[in-house]
């Protein structure tokens, strides 16, 4: 009697546990199929994101971009040396400039020379611009501070803040003057990198593309 008793309940537990297996097996593969489901889901939507753009914020305008900018870009920004102060005035007043580079009988570059040179030089000096030659007050060559068309605006900002300068000629790889870059171009390239990025920065916040800083 105790033997069939204990065939009894044998069977009983063992149809409940394959019960109970199959039930676990059961819930095991829902579960997978909706983990499935979900990830197909989400992947949609990823692939439905329009992408963002990969610009850089830190990118800086280089001189020559911020020199066709320039109001130098439109006008003859040379004089020869030994022509007369009071001509340079005349161009000052004229293009409302601050600098002109001069240059010697072949078109070289032999320096600069600027509304300081003259009221140092020649009005504080009490001497007559009329009856004075460019080449007697300009800044030569030999100490003038230029730029290349590769050199970033904050390069130049920094070579004019270092020498207390306002211009920088820009010359190419032969040393040919190319362009006239001012702090005032070197400034309005500045504030217009930072206006570009505030925007751009703004439409990444707001999920409208925009910018990645990668720098």
């Amino acid at each position: 009697m105790i033997g069939r008793t204990s065939t009894t309940l044998a069977r009983v537990v063992g149809r409940n546990l394959s019960s109970q297996l199959s039930r676990s097996a059961v819930m095991a593969t829902a579960t997978t199929a909706a983990s499935s489901n979900w990830s197909n889901i989400m992947t949609s939507t990823v692939n439905a994101v329009p992408k963002r753009s990969m610009v850089s914020v830190a990118e800086s305008s280089s001189a020559h971009e911020a020199w066709e900018k320039s109001c130098y870009v439109a006008i003859d920004f040379t004089i020869p040396d030994d022509h007369l102060v009071f001509e340079a005035v005349q161009r000052f007043a004229a293009y409302n400039i601050g600098c002109l580079i001069t240059t010697g009988e072949n078109g070289e570059i032999t320096g600069v020379v600027s509304e300081r040179d003259y009221i140092k030089k020649v009005a504080l000096m009490g001497k007559i611009s009329m009856d004075t030659k460019i080449k007697e007050i300009s800044t030569k060559t030999d100490n003038l501070i230029t730029a290349s068309p590769g050199d970033t605006v904050d390069e130049c900002m920094e070579k004019m803040l270092t020498r207390g300068i306002r211009h920088l000629p820009i010359l190419d790889d032969s040393k040919k003057v190319i362009g006239m870059l001012s702090i005032k171009d070197c400034i309005k390239a500045t504030l217009e990198e930072r206006n570009r990025d505030i925007n751009m920065l703004s439409n990444f916040a707001c999920g409208r593309g925009g910018t990645m800083v990668v720098d």
